[in-house]
């Protein structure tokens, strides 16, 4: 082998080496460094060409590993989706559980466990298919047994479920080992919603005896089929301060890419930012806006996204009659700085609104109130509105109007009538949380009425207070208060007039019967077209009407410390959902020619 490589060098008549020796031996010293320069520029250039060539050919792909340490406000005690109920519960059920179905980064609705699923012709049945080879953490198979022995568990009364009141009325049947059944009674609009819940291990939990399932360790303790597994729990006196989570190689929708995440607990807000600023976790959320503009400020990284709550000044004709007059709201509707309140109170964190939609329920139909400049306020206008409607700004500086009434006096078989007449004054009392951002808003509020002569007595109210003894027995004149609303039936609980006295939502006390069956029939109609027009007859009758002013929705800020790539949050309903995607979040990357990658 080595006399042929000798021959074939031979044939080239290339230089010996020690001929090259030689050759650089009777360089000058000028001539030597020469060759040196001419040989690193050579091999310069030689890696700047390879580089080149594997920029344009190679691209960018994830890559399996990587650590991701996650803090939240609060101690887990049911990672159970259908006993969760805090923040943290529900955050840690999302990756640990999957559904039949899941949402995806723009809030749409697709198959999890499910390979696929048919509706009937009369929206009234369901039918799931299974994929093939799911299992649990534990390496169980899920099977339409353990859906079916959920859905039974979320109906039973013992268990008091949260979610109970979702599978009412609501039948399920098992077709065979990959085949559920869900039977309804009428078309239900935001049903597919409800089968998002997560997946418990029957064989687990069939165990443990339903009045007895809060106290169970398997709460505390989770197994489920989701994009992430419980490796070990840290705790304090027995009550878990830190979770270490392993992606799962056999989850539906694809094995993970960052390994390991950790989900650390605080008691506090002051303590998560003190843990963030330390380095302790490297993502952190539900923050008040004031931090979150400082950590922005900061240079990290802040993902914002609107919320679908609605805050708002809900008016109670019932208790404060001077209501009854429309004159009166689109005033205050002219003179309420929206902008400064989300200027000064959420820095900037929030979107100003004129309707009971939120704004991320808009995609239904073009019902949105962006045409219009909710920035622009105007005291004259305002004052030119209650001029003009009989309101006469007194000597104290609040408004009145003159009133008349009749009394009808019967002497004999005489009946005589006697007019009086007495003033009204625009005052009024504003009832809301001692949350201070809610406090503030008040606040704000109460000044910019206050100029165009309405008198305002704020009344705070501790927040569990204020929904026991002020909002159920609907005990005040307007109120400053927020909604949330995630769908159809949302809507239903806030403007049915069935829902006017408590346990209802409707703290507006409205009533309007055409807003009655547009709400009828957007929990039903599963068409787009029809509900987006139910969407818009509901708006049109509400801005008419004016039950309320709505203020502003807020955002949902999320602060991040790594560059974690393939994190997409376009919708939230609630703060869960920024896991949409977790599976394709990563942190490391590979380089790889695109010629390997599949087409």
């Amino acid at each position: 082998m080595k006399s042929s490589l000798k021959n074939f060098w031979q044939r080239l008549n290339l230089p010996s080496q020690n001929e090259i020796k030689a050759s650089i031996n009777s360089f000058s010293k000028r001539d030597y460094f020469i060759f040196v320069g001419a040989i690193l520029t050579l091999t310069i250039s030689l890696f700047a060409i390879i580089y080149k060539i594997d920029n344009k050919y190679s691209i960018k792909i994830p890559a399996y590993g990587g650590i991701l340490r996650e803090g939240v406000i609060g101690t887990p005690r049911f990672i159970n989706p259908l006993l969760a109920v805090s923040d943290s519960d529900k955050d840690m059920a999302t990756i640990i559980y999957s559904g039949l179905m899941k949402k995806d980064i723009y809030g749409t609705l697709i198959p999890d466990l499910a390979s696929s699923y048919e509706i009937s012709k009369d929206e009234t049945t369901y039918t799931f298919i299974l994929r093939d080879n799911i299992y649990f953490h534990d390496n169980n198979p899920v099977t339409a047994d353990d859906i079916l022995f959920v859905i039974q568990s979320a109906k039973d009364s013992l268990i008091k479920s949260p979610r109970q009141i979702n599978w009412q009325g609501i039948n399920v049947e098992k077709v065979d080992e990959k085949t559920i059944k869900f039977i309804l009674k009428q078309p239900y609009a935001s049903f597919l919603e409800n089968t998002t819940l997560g997946i418990l291990p029957a064989h687990l939990w069939k165990k443990v005896p339903p009045n007895q399932w809060s106290l169970s360790e398997l709460n505390i303790n989770p197994i489920g089929s989701g994009p992430y597994k419980v490796a070990s729990i840290e705790k304090n006196s027995g009550i878990p301060t830190s979770y270490k989570l392993i992606s799962f190689s056999k989850y539906s929708g694809g094995r993970p890419y960052i390994k390991n995440m950790y989900f650390n607990f605080y008691d506090n807000e002051n303590d998560l930012i003190s843990a963030f600023k330390n380095n302790d976790v490297d993502n952190i959320n539900s923050i008040s806006p004031n931090n979150a503009q400082e950590l922005e400020k900061a240079g990290f990284k802040t993902v914002h996204v609107v919320l679908p709550r609605i805050f708002g000044v809900f008016f109670n004709s019932s208790q404060a009659p001077i209501f009854t007059d429309k004159a009166i709201i689109k005033a205050f509707e002219k003179t309420i700085n929206k902008k400064a309140i989300i200027d000064e109170v959420l820095f900037g964190y929030g979107r100003a609104i004129n309707s009971p939609l939120p704004p991320n329920m808009i995609e239904y139909a073009s019902i949105s109130s962006e045409d219009s400049d909710l920035s622009t306020t105007s005291a004259d206008e305002a004052i030119a509105i209650l001029e003009k409607s009989g309101w006469k700004l007194g000597e104290n500086g609040i408004r009145q109007k003159e009133k008349l009434t009749v009394i009808s006096q019967k002497t004999g078989k005489k009946t005589t009538a006697q007019t009086t007449k007495e003033n009204t004054e625009l005052s009024f009392s504003l009832s809301t949380s001692d949350i201070p951002e809610l406090k503030q808003v008040a606040e704000m509020i109460k000044q910019d009425l206050e100029k165009i002569g309405a008198q305002v007595d704020l009344k705070i109210f501790e927040n569990g207070n204020l929904n026991q003894n002020v909002i159920r027995p609907r005990q005040y004149e307007a109120l400053f208060f927020g909604q949330v609303i995630n769908k159809e039936s949302d809507l239903f609980a806030f403007w049915h007039s069935s829902q006017r006295n408590d346990p209802g939502l409707n703290i507006a006390m409205y009533a309007n019967p055409k807003v009655d069956k547009s709400l009828e029939a957007l929990l039903t109609s599963i068409n787009l077209q029809d509900r987006a027009k139910k969407y818009l007859d509901f708006q049109t009758e509400i801005e008419k009407d004016s039950p309320s002013i709505f203020i502003h929705s807020p955002e949902f800020t999320y602060v991040l410390r790594k560059n974690i790539k393939g994190l997409i949050i376009n919708d939230l309903r609630n703060p869960q959902d920024r896991f949409a995607n977790i599976s394709n979040w990563y942190i490391k990357s590979d380089s790889i020619w695109k010629i390997f990658t599949k087409n």
